[in-house]
């Protein structure tokens, strides 16, 4: 055979074989976008921001999203934070939480998620401060892209669980949300009005100690945390129109700003009940917690609680639950709450003039009407009666999206069971009209000009 027809016939048996060969070693490199410097990713956010981050606390994790929309895959040599280990943000980038996460492809057309933690370093500063920092996105081919991500910080006083609270035999006491009650006691004197307070478990202000907040105090709650003024225990708020003392939760970004249930309730009594002494709270936002007040049982000398110019809302379960308490409230805006704005189980004394519950709950089904009053309850051993002395209503507005009407009362003989309401527009009751809110969606509830309700409620200074 000539040595020109042997090479031809050689070239066609190797050439599929060469091809291959070819396209393994070069297809992968030249698969991907080089558009020499251009900014070829884009990203979920302009900048990812945190809301307020408390030193030392660290946050939940955000996360974002990293788009190629281009035809081609592109390569990540790698990500990470501008400061590198000096920064006070840490990326989780497809699990890989080390400083510099490398190699990484995203295909024509996909994404990938980026998750990111916060967790800021202590100063000297009262006030807000902005931490910034930039993650940084190496692209093969195509140059480097910075992603801006801030965060506000904030320095706070702690008040974390030292012990916990035993039965005779030393075993853990269970609360109402299945956690142990671990608790710290408040050194009510030495109280520091120049920063907020963080509270993680149960805070105790001690029988026979006073708890004064002020205006501007801001208290922000940990899952399941709750202000507890113990058996002769005294809690006096005195904010202003201006600044209202806050109760709240430690996150408010974005979907958890109006979320229920972030947190456990101020809670004037005690383990097996016993009252607070003469509590008071006036102008205060109290706000994204499982209740917001629970008052236990009063020897009826003082009143548990005298209650003004006060907003409580976002309430996962009752805005004000007072088991045989005395409560006198005035000028008080309830709304939002997923069971009751006002629940009284079994008896107590109770004087109420000018509130607004407004209870437009909206995350799931609402099975109970906003304003419950009961003079018994039943116990293991069966039906017990406690007299509902007094429970006074007027120039109240009691309305919401309940069907069946917002007020249930529920007496039994034998125990004293005294309500009246006066000039109350009731849903369900005998003056029922829509109180015409200004902007139940945005949780305005001032009444518009002509309203049938223009002069009761709680339609002054918010």
């Amino acid at each position: 055979m000539p040595n020109c027809l042997r090479h031809i016939l050689l070239a066609i048996v190797l050439l599929p074989f060469l091809s291959a060969v070819m396209l393994a070693g070069c297809t992968k490199d030249n698969d991907y976008l080089h558009d020499g410097g251009a900014e070829v990713l884009s990203f979920s956010c302009d900048t990812l921001a945190f809301d307020t981050v408390f030193t030392t606390l660290g946050t939940t994790t955000r996360q974002m999203r990293v788009y190629n929309h281009n035809s081609h895959p592109v390569r990540l040599s790698s990500i990470t934070m501008q400061q590198g280990r000096a920064s006070q943000f840490r990326l989780n980038v497809d699990g890989d939480t080390s400083l510099v996460a490398r190699d990484i492809r995203i295909e024509a057309g996909d994404s990938m998620f980026i998750f990111i933690q916060a967790t800021i370093n202590p100063t000297d500063q009262n006030a807000l401060f902005v931490v910034e920092d930039a993650i940084v996105f190496d692209v093969e081919g195509c140059g480097t892209q910075r992603l801006p991500v801030t965060a506000w910080g904030r320095n706070a006083v702690y008040h974390v669980p030292t012990d916990t609270l035993c039965d005779e035999q030393g075993k853990p006491l269970i609360d109402r949300y299945g956690n142990p009650y671990a608790y710290s006691v408040i050194a009510c004197s030495a109280w520091d009005h120049t920063r907020p307070h963080v509270i993680v478990g149960y805070a105790v202000i001690d029988s026979d100690s006073t708890l004064s907040l002020t205006a501007g105090d801001e208290l922000y709650f940990a899952n399941g945390g709750v202000l507890w003024a113990y058996n002769g225990g005294t809690l006096t708020v005195q904010g202003s129109e201006e600044q209202p003392v806050l109760f709240t939760s430690l996150r408010h970004d974005g979907w958890y700003r109006d979320l229920p249930g972030q947190w456990g309730h101020i809670w004037l009594g005690g383990v097996s009940g016993g009252s607070s002494r003469n509590c008071s709270i006036d102008y205060a936002k109290i706000e994204n917690s499982y209740y917001g007040i629970i008052a236990d049982s009063n020897d009826y000398s003082q009143p548990t609680l005298t209650i003004s110019h006060t907003e409580i809302g976002h309430i996962k379960v009752a805005a004000i639950q007072a088991d045989d308490a005395w409560i006198i409230g005035s000028r008080l805006l309830l709304f939002d709450c997923g069971g009751a704005t006002i629940y009284v189980p079994f008896g107590g004394r109770y004087t109420f003039s000018n509130i607004t519950s407004a209870n437009y709950w909206r995350y799931d089904h609402r099975e109970t009407p906003s304003v419950i009053l009961a003079n018994w309850y039943e116990s293991k051993n069966g039906i017990v009666l406690r007299d509902l002395t007094e429970a006074t209503f007027s120039d109240c507005i009691i309305y919401g999206n309940y069907s069946d009407g917002e007020l249930l009362t529920d007496s039994k003989e034998g125990a004293v069971f005294g309500t009246s309401f006066e000039n109350c527009l009731i849903r369900g009751g005998r003056w029922d009209e829509d109180p015409q809110f200004e902007d139940i969606e945005h949780h305005d509830y001032h009444t518009k000009e002509g309203s049938p309700a223009a002069t009761i409620g709680y339609y002054g200074e918010r």
